[in-house]
């Protein structure tokens, strides 16, 4: 998908995967200035345990399992700007600490800090909702947290509903709120 203004959304190959983690490392960092020292500690562990399998998968390492999700990748000029990941559904896309949910799961949205405020978060979401209503899915799931304010502000817009009853709080961490997009 190419939206207006050069903006390429497509998904990642296993030889950017280095960039990629370096670029969801860089956005995420800055919530380490806004959340309590125990929440980002829980976020940063939880974001670099995703990177990890998903790395040990595309290497595939004895012992790995197969990552479930696909990630998404926007590139402009050349550069990544942005990435995601798209969980099916009732896949495990946190390591058993929320309950799997009936609908396809965006996750670790990330948009480099560089880019943001020109619509490369939403493009990826975008074609987030696009893959999961050829899936046939009849929502779009997601979890986020207060701290993550501008996300929330966008998927608020998008028409993203809050979904308490799949809430889930890591121990020592803020409450992870459950948000769906009914298709």
């Amino acid at each position: 998908m190419t939206p207006a203004g050069g903006l390429d959304v497509r998904d990642g190959r296993p030889d950017e995967h280095d960039r990629v983690r370096d670029l969801t490392l860089r956005a995420y960092a800055e919530y380490a200035t806004v959340m309590t020292p125990d929440a980002w500690a829980g976020l940063a562990r939880a974001v670099r345990s995703t990177l990890d399998a998903e790395s040990r998968a595309l290497r595939g390492e004895a012992g790995a399992a197969p990552f479930p999700a696909e990630r998404l990748v926007a590139e402009e000029d050349g550069a990544l700007v942005g990435t995601a990941l798209l969980y099916p559904p009732a896949a495990d896309a946190y390591g058993g600490a929320a309950e799997r949910t009936p609908w396809p799961e965006l996750r670790l949205l990330a948009v480099a800090p560089e880019a943001r405020g020109r619509g490369v978060g939403q493009a990826l979401t975008d074609e987030c909702v696009r893959r999961a209503r050829a899936a046939g899915a009849d929502s779009l799931g997601l979890h986020t947290s207060q701290s993550l304010a501008a996300a929330v502000r966008m998927y608020r817009r998008m028409g993203f509903v809050r979904a308490p009853e799949h809430d889930f709080r890591p121990e020592g961490a803020e409450l992870v709120e459950a948000y769906r997009l009914p298709l």
